[in-house]
């Protein structure tokens, strides 16, 4: 394509470009974003796509057929352009861009060490709080199992109260050894934060000095003849050495890096990543690539660093990777930045990291084949949707069981009231349980859900009862005694307060809630005053719509048979005079609507129970 060729916008802004570097970004007729880029020079960069002859690959050519628009924005250095790349592509997703598919948050053990008692909790945020984060870790079970290993060696609280230690009695867990008691006085704040201090340096991979420690207090017990205590030391020790052993992958140096190796197949690109931590392996997640067809490995791994790390709230000292990136003198520049020190990208080909990489890549491989069997038995697609609802509503973990809930009237007549339950994004209709409106008048759908909601999460207060069956179900599990991971209202802002009046009455804070308008799609929460909007193409989005059209279907089908059923009672009803046996009496006489309203004034005086004026009636208020 030459210049002359192009649109005279494009041509009169290529003449303007600067020589200084920046980022560019080319947009299609629509006006959207698709490529997002930097350089040194912008004018030499931009104008190169242009260029008549250029021999570009097919990726490129297509994207240049496709720019209508293109705009800068100056920097003063390279490095500025490549932070601000990643940043770009994060916000606009450009279609020719290689870009994470998986906004991921990885769970990490959060210990809130800005509070006079700290606590040790999952969380996927990571903020500037004061409180320390020690991950990522593979999944929300590794880091539940993992805290409730180092809570038996480290009791931290896991209660609400306000400790001034002075309460007159003690929770249970400190009764069975789970807490130190200080809301009662047996440890005060330095003696309690000296131990979240030692659970913290256990989590930074210095566990040698803690085992040995306890080893030291365990001889010492034993000595003194104290052998309960010593014995409870020697637990404390096979509690640590497990997790120890969990995380050990042969790192002889008490080392911190990351290992990042890629696989692709016919287009689908995965980045694994090994997070090592004092030597030991803390965690390790995978990464889905979009764009990447047509891109070398290099350009992939280095598009994929700048935008891993620009999220990722630590920065190891070392980053493996199994090919050289493109321009890594300056993405290390930039890691330095992030971290405060020194940050060396290296290709390691023998010794034990060279195992290490190799032993990524496989992983990588191997999850790689494990994703495309799920993509073609159309699973990774709930999969997608599940971490994508999880990510944009915060929550601890995928919502693998989600309940919805519609309330269905037509002129406040016959309000119902529909449950819907997905399971890991598949509809369980066994589960599905229909509500007739029993304690409210007229058209209140906000009252109605009050209902619905009261008389299906009351039976959450009872114990316990996974293998309670539902009489009306003999071979299933009553659903009303199963905790969903979350739950959806039809509606707005007004029906998510009505829900959360029942929340609040019920004690259901733990389970969390949203409501989805139909207008916009959009999804509010509690506590935040703006809604979410879901991307159009976002499999989150396709999921939730499925599961409030499927609860507003089947809420609607419920009022229908209710209507059909009770159309021609209510008919009759509302005329004067007729009361229930009158009625009964009509149609038993004439057989239907449609017969009594065809019958003459004297054949309905003289049905049973009825007169003139009683026939005339019925014969005003139903014509014929």
């Amino acid at each position: 394509m030459s210049e002359r060729q192009l649109p005279e916008l494009i041509t009169e802004k290529l003449k303007n470009l600067p020589t200084k570097p920046g980022n560019y970004l080319y947009r299609d007729a629509a006006g959207k974003v698709i490529y997002v880029g930097k350089a040194v020079n912008l004018r030499n960069r931009v104008r190169s796509y242009f260029q008549a002859g250029a021999d570009h690959d097919p990726k490129t050519q297509v994207l240049v057929q496709n720019i209508a628009d293109l705009e800068w924005i100056e920097r003063d250095t390279e490095l500025e352009a490549l932070i601000h790349e990643a940043t770009l592509i994060k916000q606009y997703k450009p279609r020719f861009n290689i870009r994470l598919k998986d906004d991921k948050r990885y769970p990490y053990i959060k210990v809130s060490w800005n509070e006079d008692f700290p606590t040790a909790t999952l969380t996927r945020r990571i903020e500037q709080d004061g409180a320390r984060y020690y991950g990522p870790y593979t999944a929300a079970w590794a880091v539940y199992r993992t805290l409730d290993t180092l809570r038996k060696v480290f009791p931290y609280l896991t209660c609400s109260r306000v400790i001034t230690g002075k309460d007159p009695r003690a929770c249970l867990y400190y009764d069975i050894g789970l807490c130190l008691g200080p809301c009662i006085g047996v440890v005060n704040k330095a003696q309690y934060r000296a131990m979240i201090e030692r659970m913290c340096r256990f989590l930074e991979g210095k566990s040698e000095d803690i085992l040995v420690d306890l080893r030291r207090q365990m001889e010492a017990a034993a000595e003194n003849l104290e052998f309960e205590k010593a014995a409870k030391f020697r637990d404390q020790i096979t509690a640590l050495q497990q997790i120890v052993e969990r995380q050990k992958i042969g790192v002889s140096e008490l080392v911190d890096q990351d290992v990042i190796a890629l696989a692709r197949d016919n287009g689908s690109a995965v980045v694994q990543v090994y997070f090592i931590r004092g030597g030991q392996l803390v965690g390790r997640e995978y990464f889905l690539l979009e764009g990447a067809e047509g891109e070398v490995n290099p350009e992939v791994l280095s598009s994929f660093i700048t935008q891993f790390y620009e999220e990722v709230p630590y920065v190891p000292p070392i980053i493996l990777t199994q090919e050289q990136v493109v321009e890594a003198t300056i993405i290390e520049s930039w890691l330095k930045t992030r971290r405060g020190d020194k940050v060396t990208i290296s290709v390691p080909e023998n010794g034990q990291n060279g195992e290490l990489v190799k032993m990524a890549a496989g992983q990588a491989t191997e999850t790689l084949g494990v994703l495309k069997a799920q993509w073609q038995a159309d699973q990774g697609k709930q999969v997608t949707a599940l971490s994508e609802l999880q990510d944009a509503l915060g929550l601890a973990s995928p919502p693998n069981r989600i309940e919805c809930y519609d309330i269905s009237n037509i002129q406040g007549t016959n309000s119902v009231g529909a449950m819907v339950v997905f399971v890991q994004g598949v509809p369980r209709k066994s589960e599905y349980r229909k509500f007739r409106i029993q304690t409210v008048q007229g058209p209140n759908d906000f009252a109605s859900l009050q209902e619905v909601l009261s008389r299906r999460f009351k039976h959450l207060k009872e114990p316990p009862a996974e293998d309670r069956r539902d009489p009306r179900r003999k071979d299933e599990v009553d659903p009303f005694s199963l905790t969903p991971d979350l739950v959806i209202i039809d509606g707005g802002k007004g029906q998510l307060n009505a829900a959360l009046e029942v929340w609040q009455a019920l004690g259901l804070d733990h389970i969390p809630v949203v409501s989805l308008a139909k207008r916009q799609e959009e999804i509010f929460v509690p506590g935040r005053d703006e809604s979410i909007i879901l991307p159009r193409d976002a499999q989150s989005l396709y999921l939730v719509q499925r599961i409030r059209d499927e609860a507003h279907r089947f809420g609607l089908n419920y009022h229908r048979t209710l209507r059909s059923k009770t159309g021609l009672v209510s008919t009759l009803e509302e005329i004067k005079g007729i009361g229930p046996r009158r009625r009964k009496t009509l149609l038993q006489r004439f057989g239907s609507l449609d017969g009594i309203r065809a019958a003459s004034l004297e054949e309905l005086a003289a049905a049973p129970g009825m007169n003139a004026d009683i026939a005339r009636q019925v014969k005003e208020a139903l014509g014929g």
